[in-house]
Order: structure tokens, then C-alpha cells, then sequence
């Protein structure tokens, strides 16, 4: 009786041990499927972002096993997204770029071509060659402006940009800077205020870049604006030097305002006789750059105020 009791709990014990092997290679065929399936739709949804659907997204709940190559493969598409997002505005860019470069050349081209004509055929003479010979002059310089100002932009842009960031006496290099646009200021009847500390001032830059900063700001005064005076200073804060750059021209609309530091951006007024529209805008990236921060204020018709911003090498008090 013993033994038949031994074989039925025997018996017992190998049908649970089967039914439990059965149903758990069941729940394995099941999970397999479930896994095949998931492949099969992460398959298809990759090939229609192949296709260029980059807004399709594969959908898995956290206790998947293929949530975690999912929500990769989500992360990859978001990224590519954004990269293709990106390519389209480069390229909208660099169109809009080349047909200002095709406008903005050929217009003083076309006018430099016509004064030089007529002065080397002698249709005027005198007085009026000399002022033909000077506007052609003119002409020429806002050319290799305009072109330095694209060789610097697409420079910039193409990742060819190299900068030498080191600690350097910025109260010192900037009034060298400005006593090269004494003359020009005297030259245009530019009335100018320089107000820098006499204190040290130590900022980790890379010199060429603040130059081109600076330079480019006071260009674009004395290009744009079509002001009578302007400002430079210098003002040290608690962990930052303030570079101020002021004028009292014609100023910049509140609806231009926001845009100032687009590319190719031209205001209505101020800024649309001449100029690329990437001087503003190339600032702005070398301000980035070196880990900084620029701003505007402007008032029509009364004043108009860049605010560059840079953190200072040492906690210096003010």
C-alpha cells in the first residue's frame, strides 16, 4: 500500500514538474513571439524612416525586453532629426547667402565697372575724374569688406575656426585696439568717449577673437548707424567684465530687436544700404564661444547699446 502511495505522490510530482516545464515553454514560445513581433515592427518602422518618416517612433512598454534597444533607437531618430532639421536650415542659409553674395557684389561691381570705364575712356576729366577715381576707390573697399566678411563667416561655419583661449589683461589690449580707431572716429566726425579702468582686468580669451569683437561692433556703428558719438567702456562687476559699446544713431526697431544676431538679418533702416547681415551674427558665435554673452538696447532715433559679457579669470571684487 506504501508503494502505491510512493508512486502516486512520484506521479504527483512529475506532472507538476512537466506541466511546469509546459507551460513555461509555452510562456517562452509566447515571449519569442512577442519578441518576434517586436523586431518585425521595429523593422518595418526603421524602414520608413528610411523613407524619410523620421517622425515615427517605436513604441514599448518598460518591462520589455527590446524597451531598452527601443528607446535607443527613439533617441538616435530624435538626434537624426534634429541633425536633418539642421541641414535644411544651413542649406535655406547658404541659398539666401548666395543669392545676397550674387545681389550685394554685383550691384558695387557693376558701379565700379562703370566709373572706372568712364574715367579710362576720359568721359569726365578734371575734377570729376578725381571724384569718379574716389567713389570707385570707395566701391572697392566695400567689396573686400563684403568678402572678408563671407571668407570669416564660412571660416567660422566650416569648423576650421581655431581659437588659443589663454588669461589676458583686457583693460591694456583694448585701448590698443582703440588707438587704431582714433583716426577713423576724427575721419568721419565721430565724436568718442573711451571710459576703461585703470585696474587690471584679467578675462581668458583668444586675442584675435575679442579683436574681431570689438572691431565689429564699432564698424557697424560707424557703417549702420549714422551716429554722432560713440561710447566704448569698460565696467568690472563681481565675476564679470562688461564691455559696453554705445552710440546715439538712429537705433534699431522693437521689431527688429529680437533679430539683430540673425544671419543675413538686415533691418528696414539702420542696416540695409549695405553690409552681409553676418557681422552681427558672427559676433554673437565668438561671444558663445569664449563663454560669454551679448545683448542689445536700443532706442529709436536716440541711443543704442551692444552689452558684451565675459567671466573674469579670478574673483576680483569691483
Amino acid at each position: 500500500m506504501d508503494g502505491v502511495y510512493i508512486n502516486f505522490g512520484l506521479f504527483i510530482v512529475l506532472f507538476i514538474i512537466t506541466a511546469a516545464a509546459v507551460i513555461t515553454v509555452l510562456l517562452l514560445f509566447r515571449k519569442i513571439r512577442n519578441i518576434k513581433l517586436k523586431l518585425n515592427d521595429i523593422s518595418d518602422t526603421l524602414d520608413d524612416i528610411a523613407q524619410g518618416n523620421s517622425n515615427r517612433k517605436i513604441l514599448a512598454k518598460p518591462n520589455d525586453m527590446t524597451s531598452a534597444i527601443c528607446y535607443k533607437i527613439n533617441e538616435i531618430v530624435h538626434n537624426l532629426r534634429g541633425q536633418v532639421t539642421d541641414l535644411k536650415k544651413a542649406e535655406e542659409t547658404n541659398k539666401q547667402l548666395m543669392t545676397s553674395l550674387s545681389h550685394d557684389v554685383r550691384t558695387p561691381l557693376t558701379t565700379l565697372i562703370g566709373y572706372l570705364d568712364a574715367v579710362q575712356k576720359g568721359i569726365v576729366s578734371g575734377a570729376e575724374r578725381e571724384e569718379y577715381v574716389e567713389t570707385a576707390r570707395r566701391r572697392a573697399h566695400d567689396m573686400k569688406d563684403y568678402v572678408d566678411m563671407l571668407f570669416e563667416w564660412f571660416k567660422f561655419n566650416s569648423n576650421e575656426e581655431t581659437f588659443t583661449v589663454h588669461k589676458i589683461e583686457l583693460a591694456e589690449l583694448t585701448r590698443t585696439l582703440l588707438k587704431d580707431w582714433i583716426p577713423t572716429f576724427e575721419n568721419t566726425s565721430l565724436d568718442y568717449d573711451i571710459d576703461i579702468p585703470d585696474k587690471r582686468i584679467e578675462v581668458n580669451l583668444d586675442t584675435d577673437a575679442y579683436s574681431r569683437i570689438l572691431n565689429n561692433l564699432i564698424q557697424n556703428v560707424i557703417s549702420h548707424s549714422r551716429a554722432t558719438h560713440i561710447k566704448i567702456s569698460i565696467c568690472m562687476l563681481n565675476k564679470y567684465v562688461r564691455i559696453t559699446v554705445a552710440d546715439n544713431g538712429e537705433g534699431i526697431s522693437k521689431q527688429d530687436l529680437p533679430q539683430i544676431f540673425e544671419r543675413l538679418y538686415k533691418c528696414d533702416k539702420a542696416r540695409s544700404e549695405k553690409g552681409s547681415g553676418l557681422g552681427l551674427s558672427i559676433v554673437q558665435q565668438l561671444v558663445k564661444k569664449m563663454g560669454g554673452m551679448i545683448t542689445v538696447e536700443s532706442e529709436p532715433c536716440q541711443r543704442t547699446e551692444f552689452i558684451v559679457q565675459f567671466p573674469l579669470a579670478d574673483k576680483s571684487p569691483c
